[in-house]
């Protein structure tokens, strides 16, 4: 018993050896693709380099990364798996209410309390995610999303687990054998 339960902690181990080096895997790409995007300015309704709004940057992003989102910042907070904030990594989508009714803001989360975003006036900028003036007020929560070209990637590198072999034990003799082997004269 004690030997599975060795052999389950070990690839367990490996299983989320395998996740940290999927999460930097895909801040490593994030970073790529946004790096080029910062100073593009805002635009209502905008999905390209020419100018983009909060949920036109955040489609053409994960585009970037293979992953289709929906269009609307209220649309994107449906899908994906939801996180606590202080769980937050690269690549998790934060969003706001903005207009005080609904979801109305969103952006990409980039590491060190900070998110990435098109916002009006600035266009793609960095801001601190608990800015006490503005937006810590009005954060809504944060959703992970699935992106699996990386995760692919993350499983062929990642180390095979080791392969132990476990016998199994001698088979307990059933009734009719004990029978026998008692009835045996002795030597």
């Amino acid at each position: 018993m004690r030997k599975v339960f060795a052999s389950l902690l070990i690839v367990g181990m490996l299983a989320m050896g395998a996740g940290a080096a999927h999460a930097e895997e895909k801040a490593t790409k994030l970073h790529d693709v946004v790096s080029d995007l910062y100073g593009v300015p805002y635009k209502t309704a905008g999905k390209t380099k020419k100018g983009f709004d909060c949920s036109g940057f955040t489609h053409y992003v994960f585009e970037e990364l293979g992953v289709e989102l929906p269009a609307s910042s209220a649309a994107q907070y449906k899908v994906g798996t939801a996180v606590d904030k202080k769980d937050l990594q690269p690549g998790d989508l934060v969003f706001f209410q903005t207009n005080g009714r609904s979801i109305s803001h969103v952006g990409i989360y980039i590491g060190d309390g900070t998110f990435v975003h098109s916002e009006s006036g600035r266009g793609v900028v960095n801001t601190k995610l608990n800015d006490p003036y503005y937006w810590s007020k009005r954060y809504v929560g944060a959703k992970r999303i699935h992106v699996p070209a990386l995760e692919e990637k993350a499983a062929e590198e990642a180390p095979a687990a080791p392969v132990e072999t476990v016998q199994e034990a001698p088979a307990a003799p059933d009734k009719e054998q004990a029978v026998q082997a008692a009835s045996l004269p002795q030597k």
